[in-house]
């Protein structure tokens, strides 16, 4: 008997920082457990430079990264989706496509390390408190008794961790 690996989507609408974060650190702490991908409603085209070096930072994997559509993930071909998290507010406002097999949504919302303008240490600083969000969520996630629990609890404890520390509210501030 093999162990389902799930596949999980980080939205964002730039695809070029958060989702892109979100994506790395899953693939990286999920072990093969799961499948992370990443994608934008209106994707900026590039990687932002930052997001690649904070993942080099904290040892996680920065290479092979694109900004993508998520219009790809709605394709007859693309992967399933066991669970799609919006990383940006305005990426949760959006009518997202139709997701092929319903995927279990939550909204995990980190304010935005590239609209940060500063010194160069403040933008990093910026990059670093996002991952870090990131992976304090993606950590309770990997925690969750996937198999055994049951779909309304499950999607409550989703919704919870969306709430963890520095979740932003509908305007994009942190709550």
């Amino acid at each position: 008997m093999t162990d389902k690996i799930y596949n999980v989507l980080f939205l964002c609408t730039g695809n070029s920082a958060r989702s892109i974060l979100g994506e790395s650190i899953l693939n990286h702490e999920g072990r093969g457990r799961f499948r992370a991908f990443s994608a934008g409603s209106h994707p900026k085209g590039e990687v932002h430079p930052l997001a690649l070096r904070e993942l080099e930072v904290l040892g996680y994997p920065s290479t092979g990264f694109r900004s993508k559509n998520w219009d790809e993930f709605a394709e007859p071909d693309a992967p399933g989706m066991d669970f799609i998290f919006t990383v940006c507010d305005s990426a949760a406002g959006e009518a997202c496509p139709v997701w092929l097999g319903h995927p279990m949504t939550a909204h995990w919302g980190v304010e935005d390390p590239a609209a940060v303008e500063g010194t160069e240490a403040e933008r990093q600083q910026a990059f670093a408190q996002a991952a870090r969000f990131l992976k304090n969520r993606i950590g309770s996630f990997l925690n969750l008794p996937l198999a055994s629990i049951d779909k309304m609890a499950l999607e409550q404890r989703l919704k919870q961790i969306g709430r963890m520390d520095g979740a932003t509210n509908s305007n994009g501030k942190v709550a």
